[in-house]
Formats: structure tokens, C-alpha cells, sequence
């Protein structure tokens, strides 16, 4: 199903069906159609909305994920929500993280795939390498188990991104910024439902990262699917809503 962008005034977003808000935040390279298996299947019950995070819009001194978070704080002030769901990948995990920290009241339940926060091998010293489009590729497979998920399409959309000195730049800021706002201390008092959903062969969020995450978070599930890497909803999106689905039933109430 194709789904339209709305903008409205400084928000642009993919908004699709009835019922409770669960809010979808997308990671550093992840693109909308990360999360298309989740809004067809969770948009039968829910109001499922992708905000475009302004990754590569904020000034550059301000880029991190405590903007990102009051970012979200305002879209949601926006949509007048009083409640949400926020489900998160990797980046997009760690700014749900942040705002849960500054607004445990607003968030009935918190879904965490393969989130930064704790830890997170990202391109690391060999980032970036602009004019190498294999290299590129390479660094998009691994975040796959399975390498035929880095299409031409993710591999394109990655390149043009790190050969844009603006996007690099704050790309840079994030992952500094990321590593910054270590959220270990934070995540005891946290203390909503948390669903925690990791591929057993991710490497960029390794699996003793989940099971810090589960450790710390006090009223967390930790769910695994085998053979999958760093973005499970777009590896497994059967797997991954099935075990969505049954916990949200369990735990939203």
C-alpha cells in the first residue's frame, strides 16, 4: 500500500488508521519504508504514524538526539496525543529512549529494535569513504543477515546521503551525540511496558546489548528472531509483527 507524505507546517509525516497512536522512528540511514509491513498490519488497530526526523535539517551545532527528542515532543504536542506508543529503530530507538526520560507520562509502551543507547558499532573509523560505492554497499549489507536485503535502491539512497558534506556532517554529530547520551542510568526508571525485538546476528547492536537493554529496563520482554541482522521489521516483517502484535495485546492496555 503507498502512503502520502503530509506536511504540516514543520512536520512531515505518514499517518495511516483508527485507534491509539503507535509512533514509528525510523534510524540514521532508515528510510519510510522501513516500517511499510508494520503500518499495513498495525494500522488495522492503531493510528500508525511515521515523523520524518530532521536528521540532516537541524543546525549543526544543535544535531543530536536530544533535539530529535524535543522534535518528537513537539510533533506529538502537535497531534494533541496524551498517550503513545513509540517504537523505535536503532537511532530512532535511542530518541524514543530520550524522550521516555523527559516524558514517562506520555508513553503507555515502549518498543525497542535493535536501539542504540547502550552501545553501538556503527561505520566507525573507516566512515565515511564517499566516492566508493562498493564500500558503501559492503556497510549496507552488514546490517542484514541476509545481503540481498541491501538493494540497489538502500545502496543508492546510503551513497548519495554520505556524498552530500552537509548529511556527513551531521551524521558525524549524531553519532557523537549517540555515544554522549549513554542512557544506562536512565533506563530503571523507565518503568512502562518495553518490548525488546533483536535479530540474533545483528552487529551493530549486538544480542548482550538486548540483553543489557532487558536487564535494565524493569517491565521488559526480549524477543529474538534467528538470522537477522540490524533491521528486523524489514528482514522478518511476518515474524516481527506476530511477535509485535501478541505483545502489544498483552501489554497495551
Amino acid at each position: 500500500m503507498d502512503y502520502q507524505l503530509k506536511e504540516e507546517g514543520q512536520f512531515k509525516y505518514i499517518e495511516a488508521g483508527e485507534g491509539k497512536p503507535l509512533i514509528l522512528l525510523h534510524g540514521l540511514f532508515g528510510a519510510l519504508s522501513n516500517f511499510r509491513d508494520v503500518v499495513d498490519h498495525f494500522s488495522k488497530e492503531y493510528t500508525v504514524v511515521i515523523p520524518m526526523l530532521p536528521l540532516y535539517t537541524m543546525p549543526l551545532l544543535t544535531t543530536g538526539v536530544k533535539s530529535l527528542a524535543h522534535f518528537l515532543h513537539d510533533f506529538i504536542n502537535y497531534k494533541k496525543w496524551d498517550k503513545v506508543n513509540l517504537l523505535g529503530n536503532s537511532l530512532g530507538g535511542h530518541v524514543a529512549l530520550v524522550y521516555t526520560r523527559e516524558h514517562p507520562e506520555k508513553v503507555s509502551s515502549l518498543i525497542l529494535t535493535a536501539s542504540s543507547g547502550l552501545y553501538e558499532n556503527a561505520f566507525g573509523s573507516s566512515f565515511p569513504r564517499r566516492e566508493d560505492k562498493e564500500f558503501i554497499r559492503q556497510k549496507v549489507a552488514v546490517t542484514f543477515f541476509d545481503p540481498k536485503h541491501a538493494t540497489d535502491e538502500l545502496v543508492n539512497e546510503c551513497f548519495e546521503v554520505v556524498n552530500d558534506r552537509n548529511r556527513v556532517l551531521r551524521i558525524l554529530a549524531l553519532a557523537k551525540s549517540a555515544i554522549r547520551h549513554n542512557m544506562a542510568k536512565d533506563l530503571p526508571d523507565m518503568k512502562m511496558p518495553a518490548c525488546l525485538i533483536w535479530g540474533k546476528n545483528d552487529t551493530i547492536t549486538p544480542p548482550e546489548v538486548a540483553e543489557e537493554f532487558h536487564q535494565l529496563l524493569p517491565n521488559s520482554s526480549l524477543f529474538w528472531i534467528d538470522e537477522c541482522g540490524h533491521a528486523p521489521m524489514m528482514e522478518h516483517p511476518q515474524t516481527f509483527n506476530q511477535i509485535l502484535d501478541e505483545w502489544l495485546r498483552s501489554n497495551d492496555k
